[in-house]
């Protein structure tokens, strides 16, 4: 093949790997078509190449090199972030999240009563369901904006309850709300904190807080980084799925809600915070310590 003597005849001015590359054939081919084995360390870095691949679109493109390092390293990988940056660099594969953050302010103008901010910004507890905090963000499609509310368990930052809905009403977060309580069954006590949007502040949210034994607060007038948490996880939300998706219309997105919420989010995606565990690791990983 003449693209295999080209670097036969030029192995000595460039790398072999570079060329095979450029000229889009494989080094195990180069190396069969030659009559030699590729050496022990070539098949080492093809493996390892492959590895980097198959865990970068496993996230579809959402993990850096210091996730997947560490998701290489549970495989049985003696390979540092730094090696794997480099690998990544060369195999043209870059995180599709974006480094940048804004945190954004909710409209309060409403004359329904104002919970007292319990968390003051204690986003770190003991357990889970001690904490809830919640939030609404909007989602474009090209029939028109969708809203999503979800809940999150401050402790493992797992999402246990969401909904989505065309109207930006009170509905919307009644419903995630509702199944947040049908799936973790919370304590009598348990602190669910919002900033001061008219959904949370409705009569219907109050009451449905009161009949389950809730106790409700909110996030200081102005005061957005009272509700951090919830503002950085629609940051990842939106970074890592809704600006690479093009949508229809509110069903068209379900799909893929789902998938980033139930799946990656909370059992697949590597949180810092949690000790590079999953949501769902986390609180597994809290259970077996306390049993």
């Amino acid at each position: 093949m003449e693209r295999y003597q080209f670097v036969a005849e030029h192995c000595r001015q460039w790398p072999v790997e570079e060329m095979c590359q450029v000229l889009e054939v494989s080094r195990s081919g180069f190396y069969d078509w030659q009559g030699r084995a590729e050496s022990p360390r070539a098949v080492a870095q093809r493996h390892l190449d492959a590895a980097i691949k198959k865990a970068y679109h496993a996230s579809k493109g959402r993990s850096g090199s210091p996730k997947i390092a560490f998701s290489l390293q549970n495989q049985g990988w003696s390979v540092s972030k730094n090696r794997v940056a480099r690998r990544m660099r060369k195999l043209e594969l870059r995180s599709i999240v974006s480094r940048r953050f804004r945190v954004t302010t909710t409209d309060s103008r409403h004359e329904e009563p104002i919970a007292p901010n319990l968390l003051k910004r204690g986003f770190t507890v003991a357990g889970p369901n001690q904490v809830w905090v919640g939030d609404i963000t909007y989602l474009p499609t090209r029939q028109g904006w969708i809203y999503l509310a979800v809940f999150i368990d401050l402790y493992s930052r797992r999402v246990v309850g969401w909904a989505v809905s065309t109207s930006l009403s009170q509905e919307v977060v009644l419903k995630a709300l509702q199944q947040a309580l049908t799936r973790r069954r919370p304590p009598r006590g348990l602190i669910v904190h919002t900033d001061r949007g008219g959904q949370y502040a409705a009569q219907a949210f109050r009451s449905l807080l009161q009949r389950h034994g809730l106790v409700q607060s909110m996030s200081r007038k102005g005061n957005c980084w009272d509700h951090a948490v919830a503002e950085s996880f629609f940051h990842l939300l939106k970074t890592e799925l809704v600006y690479h998706a093009r949508w229809e219309d509110h069903l068209d997105s379900y799909h893929d809600l789902f998938e980033y919420l139930e799946i990656f989010y909370n059992r697949e995606r590597f949180h810092s915070t949690l000790g590079y565990l999953t949501p769902a690791q986390f609180e597994q990983h809290s259970h077996k310590l306390c049993a």
